[in-house]
């Protein structure tokens, strides 16, 4: 059976007239206006043609922005062009889904929303739910679904012996999040879905590198990656902000609002058993949330900060050059004997950690954790 004449035409005739409309006149007018002053000429006459319905030309002003958004460090980057990305990102969705190709414009979309600005946030996230809710929004039925599942559960369930560990904090229950032990339920909501990872031992390492993949690719290699200089990590990414549907499986504990705190930052830390986070420290409070898994964390408090010997890059500055899990002592003779606290962090616990607080963590078994960053205003402070 073939398809009625007209029928793609159609289709390509509907997306172009959603890209058109997707973002207000105003609001877009004044972004080109931005680009253009950026010396964007080319990006905005591709723009135009793009909300015309060309993909071609959609395709070719996303490049554009791709290139500035790498014209350098992240913080040199022209906010306007964040915006254009992911205004380029909504018009390669909305084209792609009119041609029925569904998962290329979920990718376009999270693309937007992980390197866009934030002029555009609410029309990708409505872009998002709509072509998400589509057609074809079922993930594909492997034929080893049971065998996927019993190696997911083997993962969760792995523990490794560690007799020095001790559980010393106070934790709190987060039974509501029980259901991300489901790989199916993570595939369903998630499975299309593009997140950047890490790959390699840890951030610091020579060989450590950064992919986007779907989420259901992440999935599989967490099955099946064994090599410890080849794990993947999806480490302190905002996937809340990204998935609504994995958003609206977790509450924000009160905790982050004593003392009229305020919400930083709400990050994902999900991978497979041997993940690792390097000593470092962090600006602001932190809530870390185990859910799935089990973690093994040590913590020195901030006095100890010139013992640990930082990193004397700006960038690393917050990161320490010792290794804790091979310390060279005659490099860093005074990390020898320095006190630490450390803890195993058990699936429906939660730990804090003060800001500058230095802290590592291991991963002891598939692992999926949540760290709630939040300030605190400076009346509640002088109370601690």
């Amino acid at each position: 059976m073939g398809e009625e004449p007209g029928g793609v035409a159609l289709g390509s005739e509907k997306a172009a007239e959603r890209a058109a409309g997707l973002v207000d006149e105003e609001r877009r007018a004044a972004l080109l206006r931005r680009i253009t002053e950026e010396g964007g000429f080319a990006y905005v006459s591709s723009a135009e043609k793009a909300a015309g319905g060309d993909l071609r030309a959609a395709e070719a002003a996303r490049e554009m922005a791709w290139e500035q958004l790498h014209s350098g460090p992240w913080h040199e980057v022209v906010p306007a062009w964040r915006d254009a990305y992911a205004m380029a990102c909504l018009h390669v969705a909305e084209l792609r889904a009119g041609a029925g190709e569904r998962k290329e414009a979920l990718r376009a979309l999270d693309m937007g929303l992980i390197m866009g600005g934030p002029v555009l946030r609410r029309d990708l996230d409505a872009a998002m739910e709509r072509i998400a809710a589509g057609k074809g929004a079922e993930v594909d039925a492997a034929a080893n679904v049971g065998d996927c599942a019993d190696k997911w559960w083997e993962g969760i369930s792995t523990n490794r012996d560690l007799a020095e560990a001790l559980s010393i904090l106070p934790s709190r229950s987060l039974s509501s999040m029980t259901k991300w032990k489901d790989i199916e339920y993570l595939k369903r909501v998630a499975g299309d879905r593009t997140v950047p990872i890490e790959v390699g031992k840890n951030y610091l390492c020579s060989e450590w590198k950064q992919e986007l993949i779907t989420f259901s690719q992440f999935l599989e290699r967490i099955q099946s990656t064994n090599c410890p200089a080849n794990l993947p990590y999806l480490a302190q990414h905002p996937l809340f902000d990204q998935i609504q549907e994995l958003r609206n499986d977790i509450m924000i504990p009160d905790y982050c609002f004593a003392g009229g705190g305020e919400l930083q930052s709400l990050n994902a830390w999900f991978g497979p058993l041997g993940t690792v986070t390097p000593l470092h420290h962090d600006p602001h409070h932190n809530l870390f949330a185990q859910v799935v898994g089990r973690k093994y964390i040590r913590l020195y408090p901030g006095s100890a900060s010139e013992n640990l010997y930082p990193h004397e890059e700006s960038m690393l500055c917050n990161s320490s050059q010792v290794d804790l899990d091979n310390i060279d002592y005659q490099e860093f003779p005074k990390v020898e004997g320095l006190e630490f606290i450390d803890c195993v962090l058990e699936e429906g616990e939660m730990l804090y950690i003060p800001p500058k607080w230095w802290h590592y963590v291991r991963s002891l078994s598939t692992s999926f954790s949540v760290s709630f960053w939040w300030s605190a205003t400076s009346s509640s402070l002088q109370g601690t």
